[in-house]
C-alpha cells in the first residue's frame, strides 16, 4: 500500500469505518486496481483527492 501519512488525513476517500473503529481508505477499486496498488511502489497515492470541507460548506452558502 502507498505509505500512509499526512496526505490520507485530507484525502477524498479517507473516511472513518464505524463498524472496524479504523480509518480507512474508501476508494472503490476492482480486484485488478487494487493489486497494482498494493504491489507497486508509489511515492505518493495515485487516487489522492484532496478533500476540503470548508471549500464545500462555501458552496452551499
Amino acid at each position: 500500500m502507498p505509505e500512509q501519512g499526512a496526505a490520507c488525513d485530507n484525502c477524498l476517500y479517507f473516511d472513518y469505518d464505524d463498524e472496524t473503529d479504523t480509518e480507512i481508505c474508501c476508494l472503490d477499486l476492482d480486484e485488478d486496481e487494487r493489486e497494482r496498488l498494493l504491489t507497486m511502489r508509489y511515492s505518493a497515492c495515485p487516487y489522492y483527492r484532496f478533500y476540503d470541507e470548508y471549500k464545500l460548506v462555501q458552496k452551499q452558502n
